[in-house]
């Protein structure tokens, strides 16, 4: 139970009465009744609230009976302005013989990664660069029009359609990544216009949901890897991922599939995999009303989608939509799995947050080609670490991140483009 205690305020009355808690308290209530959690060793009960929270209830349910301190800072651009929706919530602090940190982790690694952060921060490497998303958005919108050009002076042959086709995907794909720098606000400084420029890119440029997308993202952030709080792990019984669910299905003698074969069949669902974005496009847009708040517009085609822009028929120019779209989902799995697939991937173990993302995610070495091809995401390890740090700086808190893993042993991973695609097959 909660020790009380008072003190008294500058004005003479006694202040609001405070209540200490031990973290054995503080990891009972990590129920989806009940959610307390620990920021700066002050203890707020966000059971309430939870469903209010902008990132999606489950993500701040993930961190119940924990202590969220990391977490919270990776996900808020502007901390102090949150503190004012946490105030309102605040129940007590860590009794002062609890350590700062649950389940016996290394308290030392954990304040020299807050204090990397804090030297991030001080080299400015929280600042966006307006040049690097200008050129970035400029190149996007080049292709687009390149696309136009093409139609206007070439026609529709089959030569031109092709190359159409991988110009467009291409764009598609880079959109792409550029819908994740707003999601992840890493543009602006002020978390209303990402929000708004996301819903943009994500709903005209793509044809999904902002919030489909951050309910779902999030969550990979916070818990990589981990069983039952992880979506991008949760494979409905498919694929049985990792060294521990493979050894749990056998116990439980579950076969859904021929697990002993998904290493081939695996290469059958990549010709299924690839319609994701085409089928998310077509299933999404009637569930925008619910998915997005009134007044955000319905996505829409990128141009390839328009009668006007193909110059043919209605069917010619979806067929052509959806075989762009297969292409780009090609580029866009092979991408987001290579960081984490490979890695390990097991229920949750409660680690620090610079062991847990470090366990779940690997890099791709740098190239400029690396760099644009996977939108930065080779710097996966960083951007997991710091995912509201503008992509265009990953490589400026490279070494202090490698640093620190080597001060504490930790695998910093590191391989080529073409191992890490092999990889996943293995």
């Amino acid at each position: 139970m909660g020790k009380g205690g008072e003190q008294g305020g500058d004005s003479g009355e006694p202040a609001a009465q405070i209540r200490f808690y031990t973290w054995e308290e503080i990891q009972k209530h990590n129920l989806r009744t009940d959610k307390w959690l620990v920021i700066e060793r002050k203890v707020y009960n966000v059971t309430k609230w939870a469903n209010r929270h902008p990132g999606g209830q489950r993500v701040i349910s993930h961190c119940a009976g924990e202590d969220a301190t990391d977490a919270f800072q990776a996900f808020h651009i502007n901390p102090t302005l949150v503190q004012k929706f946490l105030k309102p919530l605040l129940i007590g602090e860590l009794a002062p013989g609890e350590p700062s940190q649950d389940r016996d982790k290394n308290s030392q690694l954990v304040e020299d990664f807050r204090t990397l952060r804090k030297t991030a921060e001080d080299m400015n490497l929280f600042r966006a660069s307006p040049l690097f998303f200008s050129l970035y958005l400029g190149h996007i919108i080049a292709m687009e029009v390149l696309a136009w050009l093409m139609v206007s002076y070439c026609g529709t042959g089959w030569i031109t359609t092709l190359i159409l086709a991988c110009i467009l995907t291409t764009s598609q794909a880079q959109a792409g990544w550029l819908q994740h720098d707003f999601g992840h606000l890493s543009v602006f400084k002020k978390s209303s216009w990402n929000h708004i420029v996301h819903k943009f890119v994500i709903g005209h440029l793509k044809g999904a949901s902002a919030n489909w997308w951050n309910h779902r993202h999030f969550q990979h952030h916070a818990k990589p890897n981990i069983f039952k709080k992880d979506p991008d792990v949760n494979m409905l019984h498919i694929f049985v991922l990792g060294d521990t669910q493979p050894v749990e299905y056998g116990k439980k003698k579950l076969k859904y599939l021929p697990y002993n074969h998904q290493h081939e069949y695996f290469f059958l669902s990549e010709i299924l995999l690839p319609f994701l974005i085409p089928c998310s496009h077509t299933l999404l847009i009637p569930l925008r009303s619910r998915l997005d708040p009134p007044g955000v517009p319905h996505p829409t085609l990128f141009p390839a989608d328009c009668g006007e822009f193909c110059a043919c028929s209605d069917r010619n120019c979806h067929d052509f939509s959806w075989f762009c779209r297969f292409l780009e989902s090609h580029w866009f799995v092979w991408v987001t799995q290579m960081n984490h697939i490979p890695m390990e991937i097991d229920s949750e173990k409660h680690r620090d947050w610079l062991s847990s993302q470090m366990a779940a995610t690997c890099n791709i070495e740098q190239s400029f080609f690396n760099d644009w091809f996977t939108g930065h995401l080779n710097f996966q390890i960083e951007h997991h670490l710091f995912p509201t740090m503008p992509r265009h700086n990953f490589w400026k808190v490279k070494p202090l991140v490698k640093s620190l893993c080597a001060k504490y042993g930790v695998q910093y991973e590191e391989k080529p483009l073409g191992k890490a695609f092999v990889d996943i097959v293995g």
